[in-house]
């Protein structure tokens, strides 16, 4: 299971220069539910990662400072730099490939 993150710890996993991606949803998108679900499963297989989640009704800076347009949006940052923004979660080997090629 993915922990929910706030801005501070999102800061501190992005000062550290890790391989960091945040899941952002909300709790009424039936959507957001179903890729929850792909990237618990995702997870749990890809390392090298530190992973979190936020709900966007509590992290509205998160959407204007990476232009977030709309939910389930999963971004990857690679030594803090921003490097993949996906809103289509085709598959969980979809999303494994995805995070695997910025590693």
């Amino acid at each position: 299971m993915i922990n929910e993150w706030n801005l501070e710890l999102l800061q501190d996993n992005l000062d550290n220069e890790t391989h960091t991606a945040l899941y952002l949803y909300t709790p009424m998108c039936g959507t957001c539910k179903l890729a929850g679900r792909m990237l618990d499963i995702t997870a749990a297989t890809v390392s090298g990662y530190k992973i979190g989640k936020a709900d966007l009704n509590f992290s509205e800076s998160l959407a204007e400072d990476y232009q977030v347009e709309s939910v389930p949006c999963l971004l990857i940052w690679k030594n803090g730099e921003l490097v993949d923004k996906t809103y289509k979660f085709e598959s969980v080997p979809n999303l494994f490939e995805k995070m695997q090629s910025h590693l």
